[in-house]
């Protein structure tokens, strides 16, 4: 019997890709362009989904009303990422929060800022849930979830 030789092969394999936004997608994605959060209401539940959505996944039906969003809310949880992994959104420490902008029935994940990141124990007392936050607009936008750099208490 002969031994077997396991080999590792280490590279970087990249991937360019091309997404189509769709209508929703895409007049959300303007919204934000113009500094508006843009939702749909389900005309059978009532929620209003953030980011818009062509039909509610909890109803199954269209959803054809538009709603403007303010631009705060309130911190349902977070997580706080100190350590690095492959395609990272950007370089830790950084914190990942749930918010519940006023006004929508579902939770918006995004990025929270405005905390000092140098004490994560000290961060984390800091960060509570319904602590109230305010979106950061970059002054360019282009059209993507970006253009809200992240949340930020608003106390």
């Amino acid at each position: 019997m002969t031994e077997e030789r396991l080999d590792i092969i280490t590279g970087t394999v990249a991937l360019p890709y091309s997404w189509s936004t769709g209508p929703t997608l895409a007049r959300f994605l303007s919204g934000l362009k113009q500094r508006k959060i843009l939702g749909t209401r389900c005309p059978r539940c009532q929620r209003v989904l953030v980011p818009a959505r062509l039909f509610c996944p909890r109803c199954f039906v269209d959803t054809t009303e538009w709603l403007e969003i303010p631009d705060r809310g309130h911190l349902r949880t977070f997580t706080i990422v100190n350590y690095t992994y492959e395609g990272q959104p950007k370089p830790p420490p950084y914190i990942l929060g749930i918010i519940d902008l006023e006004g929508a029935g579902v939770g918006f994940l995004h990025f929270v800022g405005g905390i000092d990141l140098t004490d994560i124990e000290a961060a984390a007392r800091r960060l509570r849930p319904g602590l109230s936050l305010r979106a950061v607009w970059r002054e360019e936008r282009q059209g993507r979830i970006t253009d809200i750099e992240h949340f930020a208490p608003a106390e």
